[in-house]
């Protein structure tokens, strides 16, 4: 627990002391927000504002989690290190993607084929990694077992190792996109991405403790409900790194902005959303932890199905903020409802998985 605490304060630390000095080499070398000229025009005010911001969340989450096995005497266990290489590998294609929008000065930056073929990369890259390295009780980082809130009978080699191979890397590329893209998506309004961030690694950093404590290989007389989860205490200590980059950073993001956290940050949060849920065997309870997230691409999703179809709109703008800011809704009051929307949906996710250990019993 002490590893915990030490990651999410260092995080913290450097996130809110390092922001400020990232703000000052951006602002130097004229890295700003280029903003789309269909958005809300409330928004213009906001172009040449620092992005990139993500590269502090990234480097702290690392620090955090470096110096809390440096101080405890622990060396990193495998699936530490697995969800540290997908959040840093998106981050890294997040980086390239705004540095393209600032250099160009545009609201694109990579093509779609560069950013497919980057996350794909990564994303395979860190599938087939996480069904290696048993350790001494055989587990793997991850399973080929579909998980909601620890592993179903469900198991994606059910026709042969090599078929369970191809088909979890299907589904954890799938996992790795949509979390990804959500995120990215949400990350549309002054501190909304960030701070709903906070309430969803804040729980998963409570469910990794959780199952720290329940783990079937640390238990001298496991029961029922304890948890197959390889390396819980290494997840717990990245989880809270997140959190207290992420408080940091938003001393400095929220409204009025003085830096966006780009799709560097928000690839990178997403990725590591995705990691933990694989990691963890919550791969289903993410859904309902990360609900607000959930909702957002929902809301892009819906407009862009029905306009192809109809022709019409069901919202005023996708993804949802955006509709509300067009309804008159300010800023703040859309990301502060929309972070207790997060909050409730974070809550409503840890009742969940203590209900089902509760039921396990």
């Amino acid at each position: 627990m002490i590893a915990v605490l030490i990651s999410a304060a260092v995080a913290l630390v450097l996130a809110m002391a390092g922001t400020p000095l990232l703000i000052k080499v951006l602002v130097a070398k004229n890295y700003g927000q280029f903003i789309r000229q269909d958005g809300p025009t409330a928004h213009y005010t906001k172009r040449g504002t620092p992005t990139m911001g993500g590269v502090i969340i990234i480097a702290a989450t690392v620090a955090g989690y470096a110096v809390a096995n440096l101080a405890t005497g622990r060396l990193p266990k495998a699936s530490g290190l697995l969800l540290l290489f997908l959040m840093v590998g998106l981050g890294v294609i997040g980086f390239l993607d705004d540095y393209i929008k600032i250099s160009r000065q545009r609201s694109l930056g990579l093509d779609p084929k560069g950013k497919i073929v980057g996350q794909a990369a990564v994303g395979i890259t860190f599938a087939v990694l996480a069904l290696q390295f048993p350790n001494e009780n055989f587990r793997t980082p991850a399973s080929t077992q579909v998980s909601v809130i620890r592993d179903t009978p469900l198991d994606l080699a059910w026709l042969g190792a090599g078929v369970g191979l191809v088909l979890f890397v299907v589904w954890a590329n799938f996992l790795i996109t949509a979390w990804s893209n959500a995120v990215n998506l949400t990350d549309g309004l002054d501190g909304l991405a960030s701070g709903a961030s906070i309430f969803v690694f804040g729980a998963y950093a409570t469910i990794t403790s959780w199952q720290l404590n329940q783990s079937c290989q640390f238990l001298s007389a496991p029961g029922p409900g304890c948890y197959e989860v390889r390396d819980p205490r290494d997840l717990a200590i990245i989880s809270a790194a997140i959190v207290g980059a992420c408080l940091g950073f938003l001393w400095w993001n929220t409204s009025p902005a003085q830096i966006f956290m780009g799709d560097t940050g928000s690839l990178a949060l997403g990725g590591a959303l995705a990691g933990l849920s694989i990691l963890t065997r919550t791969e289903v309870l993410a859904a309902v932890l990360g609900g607000l997230f959930v909702i957002i691409v929902l809301s892009d999703v819906i407009q862009i199905g029905f306009f192809k179809a109809t022709g019409r709109r069901v919202f005023r703008m996708a993804p949802l903020h955006h509709h509300f800011e067009l309804k008159g809704w300010g800023e703040v009051t859309i990301v502060v409802r929309f972070w207790i929307i997060g909050a409730l949906f974070a809550a409503a996710g840890l009742g969940l998985f203590y209900a089902e250990w509760v039921a396990s019993q």
